[in-house]
């Protein structure tokens, strides 16, 4: 079960038992998805209550997320839409893996909100360009991006032309269970995160910062 990088499972309980309880099915989704081989990938639930807990201050109505793996992400998200927009919200989810998607349609549909979420199979770049040509430049709220790290500059760029003025991207596992601080560590995924970062500190376009929450997350507000 994915839990923030560094708490132990003392204070992983302390914090479920001081924030707002999850919905039934994001219960259910983060249950099944602790015994599945690659568990990792997801989110943590205090993770899911700080995306949540943004979504709702920022009155998000049209989101994207590039990676959904079993869907608890997209279902903090989509839970959010609902109550800030009713049937008028949108979740544009990108993945290549229709199996992962699959089991994450069962708990958008128990949670009753699968008619939210617009989840479209291929490519990320793809789907993040045919957003643009489909009009979406300037008009999305919010993008959540927890996917192949190599390619995160690529959905920056795209993901800045797709907000509008305010709007948030959050990039998840920017501290790569800690291997950002490690020196020695020159793989493809943790160059690129640390690339991004300094990045996006020096992008006059934005305002970024980076908090210790999940695996680590970037949040870059579009000036």
């Amino acid at each position: 079960m994915s839990t923030s990088f560094s708490l132990s499972p003392a204070l992983v309980n302390y914090l479920a038992a001081v924030n707002p309880p999850e919905h039934p099915a994001l219960e259910a989704c983060r249950a099944e998805t602790a015994n599945h081989p690659r568990a990792v990938m997801q989110i943590s639930a205090e993770q899911g209550a700080f995306m949540h807990f943004l979504l709702r201050l920022m009155d998000v109505r049209l989101a994207v997320e590039v990676g959904v793996f079993t869907g608890y992400s997209a279902l903090v998200t989509a839970l959010a839409l609902r109550q800030n927009a009713g049937p008028g919200g949108r979740l544009f989810a990108f993945d290549i893996s229709e199996e992962f998607t699959n089991l994450a349609r069962t708990y958008w549909h128990q949670a009753g909100v699968d008619s939210t979420i617009d989840l479209r199979i291929g490519p990320a770049s793809d789907g993040l360009e045919g957003l643009i040509d489909q009009g979406y430049g300037g008009r999305i709220d919010f993008i959540f991006v927890d996917a192949d790290k190599p390619a995160y500059r690529d959905y920056y760029e795209k993901g800045l032309t797709l907000l509008r003025t305010g709007g948030v991207m959050l990039f998840d596992n920017m501290l790569w269970s800690g291997k950002v601080a490690d020196a020695t560590a020159e793989d493809p995924e943790t160059l690129a995160l640390r690339e991004l970062a300094a990045f996006a500190q020096g992008d006059n376009r934005v305002r970024a910062v980076t908090v210790a929450i999940g695996d680590g997350l970037m949040l870059v507000s579009k000036l």
